[in-house]
């Protein structure tokens, strides 16, 4: 991979000049898939414009059937995070012949996880639904979201580990391109399925799904038909069935169990906080779509520097490089925790406006805009939470990441988000408050971990 591994030369001390073109490469590779990640939350941003602006009610039920799928969703790309990793270290191993086996593993576990998820979803979806206590109509109006939004699921895994391949291979501008004429398209289909337009019937946050599905489709036969007319897939193994080799195929999914139960623990504790916001009220669960909305989308920064650290590591692990690992891991947080404090300073003073985009109604601005403040928090905390555990996980350290998140999470924030949202009355802003001091323990036990590894001799 061109540009991305580290110099051996440089062994002893970070001088200035290696440290600038650390930030080179990184730029140079984070941009693309930054604008890719912000893609994948853009679609998800478009539904929530038109379906908030269309009605509050329908807003709640386009919330409640994504958070089950959103978990899935996450976690599927989770596991499927050894394709990147492996790629990269092949690359910089030297091996790019290696990148079609890598790619041609991640599609069959793509289509396994993408198959299982929608299956479990649509049979135990809606039960779910009507068994959490939501008030009458919020479940049934949720549950058709649900159903259609599962259906995505196999096409969304399979794009994922297209694009992330693209990614490792420093390719991810074809990708970019992709996620945003796949939006055009969700936008289009959503401008006529939920209000209704040119004859077809107002559809609302079910409609909105529909356009999901139909765009995550279109970009997953996009990347494929991409991959497959590349000058160099033969090159890299692309159209050879790669010869049997267990220990890469357990390694790979070693990568992705661990990156895949960090993001269910991570993604089902948030998701739960919809349940718990719905508890408190309807209204409630409106201001917290909004705001995790919002928070959601600048993730997606932070989500895309981890991507390209843990492709610039995964290659200087690859070629045995100690000091380059190390480096380029401490170079991907500070910038994570640099961009943290810039959008700190912007969001928290313009939350009010910000929220004005998503919903008219006058009381669930108040309340969104509140909790969107109350956000900025965390927002550091968490852009170098995600960096940390993607550099640790691609020099090897699977588990550690993992635990934390179950730790942080699971075991502390859902808690304390029902005490405070509940039986301490603060409604939205403790279950912000929850998400705040797990995402506070989430970092520092990562950089702990990380501090640990640095020293010591690659494994």
């Amino acid at each position: 991979m061109s540009g991305v591994q580290t110099p051996s030369a440089v062994r002893k001390g970070w001088p200035v000049a290696t440290i600038r073109n650390d930030l080179k490469v990184l730029a140079r590779l984070a941009g693309p898939v930054v604008v890719s990640r912000l893609g994948i939350m853009a679609m998800g941003l478009t539904d929530v414009l038109v379906v908030g602006r269309y009605s509050s009610v329908q807003l709640s039920y386009q919330a409640l059937g994504w958070a089950p799928t959103s978990i899935m969703l996450t976690v599927a790309i989770g596991l499927l995070s050894g394709v990147p990793v492996m790629t990269s270290r092949a690359i910089g191993a030297g091996d790019r012949h290696l990148a079609g086996a890598v790619l041609r593993r991640g599609l069959v576990y793509a289509s396994w996880i993408g198959g299982a998820a929608t299956l479990f979803l649509i049979a135990l979806g809606p039960v779910f639904l009507r068994s959490i206590g939501l008030e009458r109509g919020l479940a049934a109006g949720a549950a058709g979201v649900l159903i259609v939004l599962s259906l995505s699921l196999v096409p969304n895994a399979l794009s994922n580990a297209l694009g992330m391949w693209l990614e490792a291979l420093s390719k991810p501008a074809p990708a970019t391109a992709m996620m945003w004429l796949a939006n055009i398209l969700n936008l289009a289909i959503d401008l006529v399925l939920v209000p209704g337009r040119f004859g077809a019937p107002a559809l609302g946050a079910a409609g909105a799904a529909c356009a999901t599905l139909g765009a995550r489709v279109a970009l997953t036969l996009g990347l494929a038909a991409y991959i497959v007319l590349m000058p160099e897939a033969r090159a890299l193994g692309v159209f050879d069935k790669p010869a049997r080799d267990r220990a890469a195929e357990a390694e790979q999914r070693r990568v992705g169990f661990g990156a895949g139960a960090s993001s269910f623990f991570e993604v089902a504790a948030f998701a739960s906080m919809n349940v718990i916001a719905g508890w408190v009220g309807a209204l409630s669960i409106a201001a917290y779509s909004v705001a995790l909305n919002v928070i959601s989308i600048i993730f997606m920064v932070p989500l895309g520097l981890s991507t390209a650290t843990g492709v610039m590591v995964g290659s200087a692990y690859g070629a045995r490089d100690r000091e380059g690992t190390n480096r380029i891991g401490l170079v991907g947080l500070l910038v994570a925790a640099g961009f943290g404090l810039l959008v700190t300073a912007i969001v928290w003073p313009a939350a009010r406006l910000i929220v004005s985009g998503y919903t008219h109604d006058p009381k669930v601005m108040a309340m969104a805009a509140g909790a969107l403040m109350l956000c900025c928090l965390f927002l550091i905390p968490d852009a170098i939470q995600v960096v940390v555990a993607q550099s640790l996980r691609a020099r090897g350290d699977v588990w550690v990441p993992s635990a934390s998140h179950l730790v942080s999470y699971a075991v502390v924030m859902i808690p304390l988000a029902y005490v405070f949202a509940l039986p301490m009355h603060m409604g939205v802003s403790g279950i912000i408050w929850a998400a705040t001091i797990a995402t506070l323990l989430s970092a520092g036990l990562l950089l702990g971990r990380f501090w640990m590894l640095s020293r010591r001799p690659l494994g």
